[in-house]
C-alpha cells in the first residue's frame, strides 16, 4: 500500500448528506484494506455520522456545504475530518437526564479515546472549523491462504 493515500468529498448540509457521507468514509475504508464488518469500520461509521450530523444540524444554515476529508498515513494512522464554514465552535451542553440530543461529541471523545486516538477542533483559514480524529490504523489480519488438508 501507498505511504500516504488521501479522499475527500464534499456534500450539501442537508439530512441525506449523512449516510452519503456515511457510505463515502466506509466504501473509502474498503478500498484501503478495511472491510466494512469490523469493529473498527463500525467505529468509524458511527464516527462519521456523529460529525456529519453536527455539520448539517448545528450549522443552522450558515454552511451550504461540509467536507469529508480522510488520510492514511503509512498504514499507521487514520485521518477522518469533517469541515464546515460556521465559524462557530462545539460547546458542550450540561448534562440533563432527559437530554434527546447534544452527546455527540462525547461520543466521539470515548470512542477516539477507546481507541487509542486523537480527537481535535481546529479553525480554518476560511472562518470555519474542522472536527477531526486520528485513530491507529489496524486491518484485521488475513486468514492464511494455505489449507490444511486432513486425512481421512
Amino acid at each position: 500500500m501507498a505511504d500516504h493515500l488521501e479522499a475527500s468529498v464534499t456534500l450539501p448540509s442537508d439530512p441525506a448528506s449523512v449516510s452519503a457521507a456515511r457510505a463515502y468514509v466506509v466504501g473509502t475504508l474498503a478500498e484501503w484494506g478495511l472491510p466494512a464488518d469490523t469493529e473498527v469500520s463500525d467505529t468509524v461509521r458511527l464516527i462519521i455520522s456523529e460529525l456529519a450530523t453536527n455539520a448539517v444540524q448545528h450549522t443552522f444554515g450558515q454552511s451550504p456545504t461540509f467536507t469529508v476529508d480522510m488520510a492514511l498515513e503509512r498504514d499507521e494512522r487514520l485521518r477522518i475530518g469533517v469541515t464546515d464554514s460556521h465559524p462557530r465552535f462545539p460547546r458542550r451542553l450540561p448534562a440533563a437526564v432527559q437530554q434527546d440530543n447534544g452527546r455527540g461529541l462525547v461520543i466521539i471523545r470515548w470512542l477516539t479515546a477507546e481507541c487509542g486516538g486523537r480527537f481535535r477542533i481546529r479553525p480554518t483559514r476560511e472562518g470555519g472549523k474542522t472536527i477531526s480524529v486520528e485513530l491507529p490504523w489496524a486491518t484485521p489480519a488475513r486468514a492464511a491462504t494455505t489449507a490444511v488438508r486432513q486425512e481421512p
